[in-house]
């Protein structure tokens, strides 16, 4: 019997999300837009996009997902948050609006528009060795930075001594866009953490 082709949902209530779905498929990755409970079990692995966060953490409540992501995250269930998705998926969020929802998966403090509004974004090559010894070049857009990790929080890159992308076991996150980078190797890195993940729960 042949396996069941891997399937990626991309959180798609607001934000970049059809740059994520046009990278993944270009990988011959099939995706899905994610915007209702229901089809989160169809999927095995969900990235969750850059936007505006305060703004996505109220969509999610109004239709009943944040519970439902939060409990996926915290069974090992493969997520990649980008920018306000980082922010997300933050267990504290240092300037966050107060009641501001979030899912609070990865053990890290994050902070808001870090490196100032939309008129200071810039980019820059990182040095990632987990993706490879080519540098990778970040897009940041009104970008936040991981003030600091705990627990089994891997760093695995820093732009000027400031933490922009870490891993903690299947959870992957990023203060930059890689999707409007023209370059998948982070995309690639998540499909192999949902690989391993599909492959160790017997999923077909």
């Amino acid at each position: 019997m042949s396996k069941k082709p891997l399937k990626i949902g991309v959180l798609a209530m607001q934000g970049a999300f059809e740059e994520h779905i046009q990278i993944l498929d270009s990988m011959g990755i099939e995706t899905i837009e994610v915007r209702l409970k229901d089809q989160l079990a169809d999927i095995d692995g969900l990235i969750i996009p850059g936007g505006e966060s305060t703004t996505m953490g109220k969509m999610l409540n109004r239709y009943d997902l944040l519970e439902a992501l939060r409990e996926k995250g915290n069974s090992g269930f493969p997520m990649f948050g980008t920018c306000a998705g980082m922010i997300m998926m933050s267990k504290k969020v240092e300037d966050g609006l107060p009641g501001q929802p979030l899912l609070e998966l990865m053990d890290i403090t994050t902070i808001r528009n870090a490196f100032g509004r939309q008129i200071e974004s810039f980019e820059a090559d990182l040095d990632v060795s987990e993706i490879g010894e080519r540098p990778f070049h970040g897009v940041f857009i009104r970008a936040p930075i991981i003030k600091c990790v705990n627990g089994t929080v891997d760093v695995l890159a820093r732009f000027e001594n400031n933490i922009v992308a870490v891993r903690q076991d299947n959870l992957l996150a990023t203060s930059f866009h890689p999707e409007i980078a023209g370059d998948s190797r982070f995309h690639e890195y998540f499909v192999n953490i949902v690989e391993k993940w599909k492959e160790m729960h017997g999923k077909d």
